[in-house]
């Protein structure tokens, strides 16, 4: 392996690394907002499916993302409760 990619391959390790210990450290920061998100970008299981990104609807009241604690409800239609 040359040194440019040695760096290349410890850079992007990094980040990986990085990201992932910031998205642990935020889930008890955050919380599902419902009705915002759009079709295929939600965040895990909705009633008519297994997980996250199956979402087929904009908006839907049953599919939620997770936000910040306080923003859902700075945002028109969203909820903190799962919809009908």
């Amino acid at each position: 392996m040359t040194s440019k990619t040695a760096i290349l391959a410890a850079a992007v390790s990094s980040l990986f690394v990085l990201t992932t210990t910031a998205f642990a450290a935020d889930d008890a920061n955050s919380e599902k907002c419902y009705g915002v998100a759009k079709a295929g970008k939600n965040d895990c299981a909705g009633g008519a499916h297994a997980c996250a990104g199956q979402g087929t609807k904009d908006k839907s009241a049953k599919e939620f993302i997770k936000l910040p604690k306080g923003t859902c409800e700075r945002i028109v239609g969203g909820s903190l409760t799962a919809g009908k």
